[in-house]
């Protein structure tokens, strides 16, 4: 991650921008805020700490791959249980108004909070793979929002809605799994299967056994739908997934076996092959530092 992205901690829970607000935390020694409430919505994004989450009349431990949706009026209170280990997070603020503007110019885009009202259930936990997905987007936001370039706010608006759509697709599945699965094709439903299943050894047999489908019958539907073999459309997947992860700032050694390449050599050929240069040499370009793992 880029140095400059990185916010003081600001321990108010009132908004001063109109629009939203962006911070990226990362601390030690974090002295707990009381339970509290605002009067805007609040997207969190765990990283790394020990920590538990009070809301909803709930406790929960957070990992990696959490994601907090807070409506106004609903208090909630981050818990530090080991201050000694750093502690991260990405907060976004969006006000009442701006996210209510949005909802009326598209329902989809509010959807996750209505979600969310529906079930009582704040906290969603994601794999790697869709987190990371979501996460590179948030990182795009935190670099525009530091900078000073031509676009900035057309950017972060974009950016923003891009978030919301994407956490409102994933609450949608979580609402009606069994009728998304029924509209979908089996295309798609392998598709899915391959972006949830990347670390695993995904071989054609195994793909045809899991959905009684003809080895035959799956090479030429998957040629036929994306114009590529499934061996070439499971690596551009898992290439996908790993610049995602490097934009995120997971190291490319981690990444690497995350997405499910055997090896290093066989990783580093698909990445250059498909974006021209090294995996290394992409994190340098994009001004991305690796995040440091605790221990």
């Amino acid at each position: 991650m880029k140095k400059n992205i990185r916010s003081d901690f600001q321990p108010r829970q009132y908004m001063l921008s109109k629009d939203y607000e962006l911070f990226y935390y990362s601390d030690l020694h974090f002295k707990n805020v009381n339970v509290h409430s605002h009067d805007y919505y609040e997207f969190y994004f765990f990283l790394k700490g020990d920590v538990e989450m009070l809301i909803g009349g709930g406790i929960r431990p957070l990992a990696e791959g959490d994601i907090i949706v807070v409506p106004p009026g609903i208090p909630h209170q981050a818990r530090v249980l080991d201050p000694e280990k750093p502690y991260s997070r990405i907060v976004l603020w969006i006000s009442r108004e701006s996210y209510e503007a949005l909802g009326q110019l598209a329902p989809d885009y509010t959807y996750i909070t209505e979600y969310v009202r529906l079930v009582g259930s704040y906290i969603f936990h994601f794999d790697p793979v869709v987190f990371n997905d979501l996460r590179s987007v948030i990182l795009l936001i935190l670099d525009e929002y530091g900078a000073d370039r031509f676009g900035k706010s057309a950017f972060i608006r974009n950016y923003i809605t891009e978030l919301l759509l994407k956490l409102s697709r994933q609450a949608s599945l979580l609402a009606s799994p069994e009728k998304s699965r029924g509209e979908k094709n089996l295309f798609q439903l392998v598709s899915d299967y391959i972006d949830v299943h990347l670390s695993d050894d995904l071989t054609l047999e195994r793909l045809a056994g899991t959905f009684y489908a003809s080895p035959y019958y799956l090479v030429h539907l998957f040629k036929e739908k994306s114009g590529l073999s499934l061996h070439q459309f499971i690596t551009k997947k898992r290439v996908t997934a790993a610049k995602n992860a490097i934009l995120a700032g997971e190291p490319a050694s981690s990444v690497c076996r995350d997405c499910g390449f055997l090896d290093y050599s066989s990783f580093y050929r698909a990445f250059t092959r498909e974006y021209g240069v090294s995996p290394k040499k992409y994190r340098l370009l994009h001004g991305i530092e690796p995040v440091t793992k605790s221990v």
